[in-house]
């Protein structure tokens, strides 16, 4: 019961549906159906993006430059070189398909709800996280293609432009319309925020299902054994941790408040798994991606678990500073 209580509810409808297609995979002509059906969710997931973000909270965040700089590279620098380290490290003898997949997780770009939502819980700068979590995503259509054609083919992985076309036609070009939209939909929108959300989490569910009734056909539960899920779980520990006290460590030799370092630790040590499995559904062959994104589900309710903690963590020591300066 524990283990329950500690599980948010979609996290648990995603470990259901891989127990699902575990047991009853789609196979024959059930198969096109669902690529189809997984290919117009993914663009309705990616329009309904696009027509929740506000102009301004695309181009905002002048003010907050060096937050803003220090979140990009901390998602698109410093994880994509811990990824390619670790991948070419290689210590432990497990399939090839699980290093890809962490190199893989990380290249993605930061959340936006969750990292915006403990942001808020810890008491740190809710407008700067809504900038920098925002344009995390949006430059993630852009750069985690392109670091997938640049930095995953050192590996071997696929990626080519064609890929990159192919994902911006099938992300980008929704997204784009999707934010044209607003005049018609953002009111739409901003009233049904609820039955978005669940619209974002079927889609995941679908390209899950589908990665992995293909990944079953082809026998991963015969590759990753309880040893191999025990290594995806300290690599995503450890990898969490670097990320988090190098985010620590440069909040507070540069200078950033309280409220900053706490917008830094939560935007900049983020994965999306929303942005992922799309894109690994688009970028990877079926085939692949059940392997590669076990890494990324793993790791993104352990980062739920850890960042949960920590919130609660800093909202003491913010609730402390206050009590201290109020009796000063």
């Amino acid at each position: 019961m524990k283990l329950f209580r500690i599980l948010d509810p979609f996290t648990l409808t995603l470990i259901i549906t891989v127990l699902l297609a575990s047991f009853f995979p789609a196979r024959g002509g059930f198969v096109p159906f669902f690529e189809g059906l997984t290919t117009a969710a993914i663009a309705l997931l990616f329009f309904m993006h696009g027509a929740k973000l506000s102009r301004t909270a695309i181009i905002a965040g002048g003010s907050h430059w060096r937050l803003h700089l220090w979140v990009m590279c901390s998602t698109f620098v410093l994880f994509p070189v811990l990824g390619v380290l670790f991948a070419k490290w290689a210590p432990v003898n497990v399939d090839p398909a699980l290093y890809t997949g962490f190199l893989y997780l990380c290249i993605l770009p930061a959340t936006v709800q969750s990292a915006i939502a403990f942001t808020s819980l810890a008491g740190g700068n809710v407008a700067a996280a809504v900038c920098s979590a925002s344009a995390s995503s949006l430059l993630g259509i852009f750069l985690s293609p392109l670091l997938v054609g640049l930095v995953m083919n050192i590996h071997g992985a696929e990626g080519s432009l064609e890929q990159v076309g192919k994902i911006m036609l099938q992300l980008l070009l929704p997204f784009v319309l999707g934010h044209l939209s607003r005049p018609w939909t953002g009111e739409w929108v901003s009233r049904n925020k609820k039955w978005i959300s669940k619209t974002d989490q079927s889609s995941i569910l679908l390209v899950v299902y589908s990665a992995f009734s293909e990944a079953v056909v082809n026998g991963i539960w015969h590759k990753v054994g309880l040893g191999s899920l025990l290594f995806i779980v300290v690599v995503s520990l450890v990898l969490l941790a670097i990320v988090i006290l190098v985010n620590v460590g440069v909040a507070r030799k540069f200078g950033f408040s309280k409220a900053d370092e706490i917008t830094i630790v939560f935007c900049g040590s983020k994965k999306s798994l929303a942005n992922g499995i799309p894109m690994a559904n688009i970028l990877f062959p079926t085939a692949m991606i059940g392997m590669m994104v076990l890494p990324l589900m793993i790791f993104h309710q352990i980062q739920l678990m850890v960042c949960a903690v920590l919130a609660r963590r800093y909202k003491r020591q913010i609730e402390n500073m206050q009590q201290n300066q109020a009796s000063a």
